[in-house]
């Protein structure tokens, strides 16, 4: 690929970004943001300093180039300090990507999204449109409970309206985790490096984890009397063949188990229907009402978005 089309390219994906988007510098992680996107420059702020500064389509061009005509990758602390914005800008290429691990900048065959981005405001003057998701009318009804129960005092709560809150916590849960199941496997599709992506609310890593399984049992002990280590070493008592042998001898499960009581709470069944008629009658109060009381309903329900990640801070066995 040619630099002009390299370069043609980095200039519309700086015009591109959100409004209030911020940059970090990979050496001195300074914030920065592009402020004007023109032929041939690229005007940056300093948020800390306030500072404007141009970065030259000639310098991005030496740049590139030292990044190519290298067979490693290329080190970013061979850059002199005041040249650091630049590969933060060039990282927004979809080709050219920063390891900051190891301090390098690489241009790349699939196209990455840059990790040094951090997401700015989005438009609150465009037009919303309700998700058809459970999560979102869980969430709904559950900040409604919130607002109208004082949970700061939980002993003070009548039970039904405990029930209430167990009841849309879970769902919240149940709901939250699927739709992060779902969002995991996009990202995995996008991110094929191990370095943090940052969005408006926080950032992300592609790790991995390893799981082990042993393979068949005779497998397993042929495999280490062959190595010396004898069957008796690495056995153990099988639960299941215990259990076994207790429906057939009168041994108490007292003598072999300790045994240990413990109670908890779980959800029994769902009143979907009345669920239903409760969140219908939040969408008709925001339909029917007008002037401020509208605008603060909307600005309620608008809020949900930057609640929801307290409401459901609950740990899953999906990690991204």
């Amino acid at each position: 690929m040619t630099f002009a089309s390299t370069w043609n390219n980095l200039l519309s994906e700086c015009e591109a970004l959100e409004d209030g988007a911020t940059l970090i510098t990979p050496l001195s992680e300074q914030r920065i943001r592009i402020t004007d996107v023109q032929e041939h420059r690229i005007i940056v702020r300093f948020v800390d300093s306030e500072k404007s500064r141009p970065l030259q389509r000639e310098q991005f061009e030496t740049l590139i180039d030292r990044v190519r005509s290298g067979i490693a990758a290329f080190e970013l602390d061979r850059l002199p300090p005041e040249a650091d914005p630049y590969p933060a800008v060039l990282s927004l290429h979809p080709r050219f990507e920063i390891d900051k691990q190891a301090g390098t900048l690489r241009e790349t065959d699939d196209p990455t999204p840059s990790q040094f981005v951090r997401g700015g405001s989005s438009n609150s003057d465009e037009e919303r449109t309700e998700p058809d998701l459970a999560v979102y009318s869980d969430t709904l009804l559950l900040i409604d409970a919130l607002e109208r129960y004082d949970v700061s005092e939980l002993e003070d709560l009548e039970t039904a309206s405990l029930v209430n809150l167990y009841t849309l916590l879970s769902d919240v849960q149940r709901d939250a985790d699927n739709l992060r199941g779902d969002v995991t496997n996009v990202l995995l599709d996008r991110i094929h490096h191990d370095q943090p992506v940052y969005g408006q609310f926080g950032s992300i890593q592609r790790t991995g984890r390893t799981y082990r399984s042993l393979r068949d049992e005779e497998e397993v002990l042929e495999t280490l009397d062959e190595a010396g280590i004898p069957r008796e070493r690495v056995t153990s008592v099988d639960s299941t063949k215990v259990d076994e042998a207790l429906e057939v001898t009168e041994v108490a499960p007292t003598d072999v188990y300790e045994i240990e009581e413990r109670e908890y709470v779980r959800k029994a069944e769902v009143d979907e229907e009345e669920k239903e008629t409760r969140l219908q009658g939040l969408k008709d109060r925001l339909s029917a009402t007008k002037g401020t009381e509208a605008e603060e309903l909307r600005d309620e329900i608008e809020e949900l978005e930057e609640r929801i990640n307290d409401l459901t801070s609950f740990r899953s066995g999906v990690e991204v």
